[in-house]
């Protein structure tokens, strides 16, 4: 009832004040509540800043403290965890020897009891001049000496990305807390891991302290680390930033208010709701393009030198809002801004935050390379799998980036397709799926895919498991139900476990319901162990027999073994009288993975008639024997590829060769090698 009183007055306080109201009935729990004030002092590349956060107490236990996620404090030294595991390199950027950042926390205050009075919630005004405490907080007392840095994952000293702040008596169930904290942060440059700035370039995330998720009565917070991204809960943001007068600025969220203030600077008022992040950016260099797609309206900041590919940003990200809106649900929120990040400051491209991405480009780009469509793509998706599906990317990554890796690719297939939608320039044409599985196939069993993510076997594996293994066993899936069941999966999940915090087993549980019980199989394979798929054709025999007479009861005499070849049909032996020539031929498959699928066999004869033929590939080893007037020539298993997951296509097939050409054998080893060299170029 409290909880419900509370998310009442967030709402009539919004109104009151005179903010936008986007939803008139909550989307989410909203947990987690910020109303934040910060100031760009752009020749330092410093963040001065205040905010009240506003959280509730979802769990079923009393919480004696809070934990505050302090990301900045990844890029304070060498020595944090973060550097530590990345070796200061990161999304194709070199961490600066003077391009460090931090957060420092100047001040918390509480209110005396730690609660909240749920008729002072949200009471500040936010259009006022000077920025104005809540009057729940005007007896608060300075609480920063019981702020404690934790580290729960590798208890390494060094390390400050994670803080507990004990409270001054426990937090019940249903109550909820208000506290202020003044703070300032230094932003890396160039742009290092997401965030950062480059001369006159700010892209701003990770910037402000961030309560913890708690979950099942207990908190879930984890340093930052360099395999990881953010778990957070779902609130309402009102964040006014001032910068100076001259700079364009894209953030989370809608404009609702800019204000000059005389001084060479102007104050942007922006505000979310049912978001679990804010981030913004700020240059004075940006151009604006705009466009729409449904009812989304899209904005794209672009660079002066990128002018020309304004128009391709808007298109990109229209393509993709409309497929996921037809597709998996509706996209809730009004607008969608896409950030080109500049020259040098491609540490921040490639990134998400609700209703804001980062794209990356390059002068000159070719038609028919579709970098940055992919990466626009792809960063949109977050909005759906990572944005309205809060799943905790530290333990279980591939639930955001495995499934928008499958998503981006079928997007560009049916942007681009059918050949070439990532690549189509001077003539070769790869499919982002083929980019997905040779990765995939880089490194197919060090780890299986759900593992936390700083426990990979290394980082190569972390994106593997993370972004491409999942692309690949999603896309085996899909060929192997359908199109329509595939997506009612995907849907089924989109629209059930929105603003909530799903896990794999949520994932699995409606795959059941929607393709049945066989899928759960499939998914603990491919999620909870390293097994490897392969099934290979091993043999074919082909024995020459005379079959005597026409009717019941024939005998048979062996005449020749063929053993693998044919005898030349051009120079048959003559029957004898009542005497009917046949062959009988086995062909064998064995499964030389742990992995288990069904998977189809296709047998062709010499005649060119055609068997197919079902294993469940339990065994290690399955034979299929024929008797038949041709010998057969040629057999494969998944001969429609629909099991692509299978780590080797080029043993899935096997054909017959006819010796009496003597220009076989010779060139058997030159057609070996250059169906892997193909191989490498296509998948």
């Amino acid at each position: 009832m409290l909880r419900m009183l509370i998310l009442g007055l967030l709402s009539c306080s919004a109104l009151a004040l005179g903010q936008p109201v986007l939803f008139e009935k909550p989307l989410s729990p909203r947990i987690a509540n910020y109303d934040i004030q910060v100031s760009l002092e752009a020749e330092k590349n410093l963040l001065k800043g205040r905010e009240v956060i506003t959280w509730y107490n979802h769990c079923e236990a009393p919480l004696g403290e809070l934990q505050l996620h302090l990301y900045l404090n990844a890029f304070r030294n060498s020595r944090t965890t973060f550097m530590q595991e990345s070796g200061g390199a990161l999304r194709m950027m070199q961490m600066g020897r003077e391009g460090w950042g931090y957060i420092e926390l100047n001040a918390i205050r509480l209110p005396p009891t730690g609660e909240l009075d749920p008729l002072r919630v949200r009471s500040y005004q936010p259009n006022i001049e000077d920025w104005a405490t809540p009057f729940a907080l005007q007896s608060a007392r300075d609480w920063t000496p019981h702020l404690e840095f934790i580290r729960p994952d590798d208890a390494n000293p060094d390390d400050r990305s994670l803080a507990r702040l004990a409270l001054p008596s426990p937090l019940a169930p249903g109550q909820a807390v208000a506290f202020e904290i003044e703070f300032t942060a230094l932003l890396p440059s160039p742009p290092f891991a997401r965030t950062g700035t480059w001369k006159e370039f700010f892209f701003v995330a990770q910037w402000f302290p961030k309560v913890a998720v708690c979950q099942d009565g207990k908190w879930s917070g984890h340093q930052f680390h360099a395999n990881s991204e953010f778990f957070a809960d779902y609130g309402v943001y009102d964040v006014r930033m001032t910068v100076p007068d001259d700079f364009v600025l894209g953030a989370t969220g809608i404009e609702s208010d800019r204000i000059d203030n005389g001084d060479g600077t102007a104050t942007y008022v922006y505000h979310a709701e049912d978001v679990h992040d804010f981030a913004w950016t700020a240059s004075p260099a940006f151009l604006e393009f705009t466009g729409q797609a449904q009812d989304v309206s899209i904005r794209a900041l672009v660079q002066p030198d990128h002018a020309a590919q304004g128009p391709a940003h808007v298109e990109a990200a229209r393509i993709a809002v409309e497929y996921f809106q037809d597709h998996y649900g509706d996209y809730p929120y009004p607008n969608l801004t896409v950030v080109d990040p500049r020259r040098g400051a491609l540490g921040a491209g490639g990134m998400e935050y609700p209703t804001l991405i980062t794209a990356g480009t390059f002068y000159g780009r070719p038609e028919g390379v579709r970098l940055l469509e992919t990466v626009i793509i792809h960063e949109f998706g977050h909005n759906y799998w990572y944005h309205l599906l809060a799943s905790n990317e530290f333990r279980e990554s591939w639930l955001d980036e495995g499934i928008n890796s499958y998503t981006e690719s079928r997007i560009l297939n049916h942007a681009y397709g059918p050949q070439g939608d990532q690549l189509d320039w001077m003539g070769l044409k790869v499919n982002n799926i083929q980019m997905h599985r040779s990765r995939y196939l880089s490194l197919p069993d060090a780890d299986p895919t759900v593992r936390r993510a700083w426990e990979y076997y290394n980082r190569s594996s972390y994106g593997i498991n993370s972004y491409s293994r999942p692309a690949v066993f999603l896309e085996t899936l899909r060929r192997h139900l359908g199109d329509d069941t595939m997506q009612r999966i995907l849907r089924t999940y989109s629209e059930r476990w929105r603003f909530k915090h799903p896990t794999s087993r949520d994932f699995i549980q409606v795959a059941v319901e929607v393709a049945g019980p066989d899928v759960e199989r499939f998914f603990d394979q491919a999620l909870y162990s390293n097994a490897v798929l392969d099934y290979a054709v091993t043999s074919i025999t082909n024995r020459k027999m005379r079959r005597k007479g026409f009717g019941f009861d024939l005998q048979i005499e062996d005449n020749e073994e063929a053993n693998g070849e044919f005898s030349d049909p051009d120079d048959p032996e003559p029957d004898a009288e009542g005497e009917e020539e046949v062959y009988e031929s086995e062909v064998k498959l064995r499964r030389l993975g742990e992995f288990r699928f069904p998977v189809e066999l296709e047998v062709v004869f010499e005649d060119g008639q055609t068997i197919r033929e079902q294993w469940e590939g339990e065994d290690t080893w399955a034979s299929f024997r024929y008797t038949r007037p041709w010998p057969v020539s040629s057999a494969t298993v998944d001969p429609q590829r629909r099991v692509y997951l299978d780590a080797r296509f080029i043993n899935n097939s096997l054909t017959v060769q006819r010796q009496s050409l003597g220009v076989r054998k010779a060139s058997a080893r030159w057609m070996f090698w250059w169906q892997v060299f193909l191989e490498m170029l296509a998948f």
